[in-house]
């Protein structure tokens, strides 16, 4: 099978590992070379694919080997797995590079929640003293006078801003951020489904349809495609036949070429985008962390807006960054004014902890929510946001173990209000809140209980 390697990519690599090894008359050469960008655009896969076809030999690290139990040990493999890619070089004769992988989930620092330990300051400090002393790369507890082979080390991560600043100034580290174009990701989709015969039409229009997906989405598209065959032969053999059909047989089970045709592969994909909106819109961790901080944090980044609508909640709880009692006042914080904001006098009296709609005491007129709810909804969809019901028991309500509800369809402000009021009848016991969804971001911009069962 043929991948398609970038031009850009190669360039960027073959120009950086080549300069290493050449000793330029009064240049400071950054040893390393930080490869960074959004997830699953193959950047790991096309380095693999630039040191193979410049005969390249590597050493690998992973992010997951930047910590240990023991103080010191990753800041020692560092340095035997660097001194072992100098030593290939002097016995093989060939050019070699550390490759460290992941390194921002190794190193990084990513919120004020992710632990400092020993072992990143060591990590950290020992990268910057390689790159500052790329031929006096020494083992602790022993000393070797020779002088050993410069080698390139070459880092991948998703974002370096959270590597330590030290580190990745221009002395030390050249950056290089991926972002494959059109014609990359056309070339790369078709080295993906090159062996099942799709036409340069078709690869692209199945780019074109999803521009914003990375590139593993294609990836995962294809082996989406064998499930089908999968489930039938598990259930052809039954269930309880597996095991003996796949594990140490003579005859492996064949499958059939499936059915590779551009809308078949389109009907796979928007499969899978469904999947990812219902992980994006769901966001539990937020709510896990909430509850685990007391309150204090995770809250929607959109926090005047976030505010707007929750006029009597602390800003921690409203996720306030900056600004504190004054700007909450003010519902205005760091001069960032409300995107959506609510009537004066439905803020000056709203307060989440009272029920705003009880099953036992219904509003005065029963065909219609109450003021302050439909007004909710209203400035929701004037703002282009989604709506969402969420629901939870009495017992489930204490660890904030919320439950999706259906989605909210209607577009249209009476509508929507309609459909939020057959819910609140729908689950009558339950804890029931409103939530705002930001399309663009998949973020939430508000979270708010409108029904509380009665005691």
């Amino acid at each position: 099978m043929t991948y398609y390697l970038s031009p850009r990519f190669l360039e960027k690599l073959a120009v950086h590992i080549t300069k290493n090894y050449l000793k330029l008359p009064q240049v400071k050469i950054p040893l390393l070379l930080g490869v960074h960008g959004r997830k699953g655009e193959g950047k790991t896969f096309q380095c693999e694919l630039v040191y193979e076809r410049m005969g390249i030999e590597v050493v690998h690290i992973s992010g997951g080997e930047l910590e240990s139990p023991d103080a010191g040990d990753p800041a020692r493999l560092i340095r035997l797995r660097y001194r072992e890619a100098a030593e290939l070089v002097r016995v093989r004769g060939k050019m070699a590079v550390l490759m460290i992988n992941d390194i921002d989930a190794g190193a990084g620092r990513f919120d004020a929640l992710t632990q400092y330990t020993v072992n990143t300051q060591l990590v950290n400090n020992t990268l910057m003293n390689i790159a500052d002393n790329p031929t006096n790369v020494q083992l602790p507890g022993s000393y070797d006078e020779n002088e050993i082979q410069r080698v390139p080390i070459i880092m991948t991560g998703n974002d370096l801003s959270t590597l330590y600043a030290p580190l990745i100034r221009d002395g030390r580290m050249e950056k290089f951020y991926w972002q494959p174009d059109r014609d990359d990701r056309i070339g790369i989709v078709g080295g993906i489904f090159e062996p099942d015969g799709l036409s340069p039409q078709d690869i692209t229009l199945l780019v074109d349809t999803f521009p914003t997906q990375a590139i593993d989405f294609f990836g995962a598209v294809r082996a989406q495609i064998y499930n089908e065959q999968i489930r039938d032969f598990i259930y052809d053999v039954g269930l309880e036949n597996v095991s003996r059909s796949v594990v140490n047989t003579t005859t492996p089970p064949t499958f059939r070429r499936p059915d590779f045709s551009i809308s078949h592969l389109i009907e796979v994909g928007d499969r899978l985008v469904r999947e990812q909106r219902r992980v994006d819109d769901m966001r539990l961790a937020n709510e896990y962390n909430r509850v685990l901080s007391g309150g204090a944090s995770s809250a929607p980044d959109s926090g005047s807006f976030y505010r707007a609508y929750n006029p009597s909640e602390p800003p921690a709880a409203a996720g306030v960054a900056n600004g504190g009692d004054a700007a909450l006042a003010s519902g205005n914080g760091s001069g960032d004014s409300p995107q959506c904001p609510m009537p004066a006098a439905a803020q000056s009296t709203y307060s989440p902890t009272p029920p705003i709609y009880s099953p036992t005491h219904p509003p005065s007129h029963s065909s219609t929510l109450p003021s302050d709810v439909r007004q909710q909804i209203n400035a929701i969809l004037s703002q282009g946001y989604r709506l969402g019901i969420e629901h939870v028991n009495k017992r489930r309500f204490q660890t904030n173990a919320w439950q999706s509800g259906p989605a909210i369809s209607a577009q249209d402000a009476a509508a929507a209000s309609a459909e939020v009021e057959r819910y609140l009848g729908d689950y009558a016991q339950d804890y029931v809140r409103l939530i705002g969804i930001d399309p663009k971001t998949k973020q939430r911009v508000m979270e708010q209980i409108i029904q509380r069962p009665s005691p």
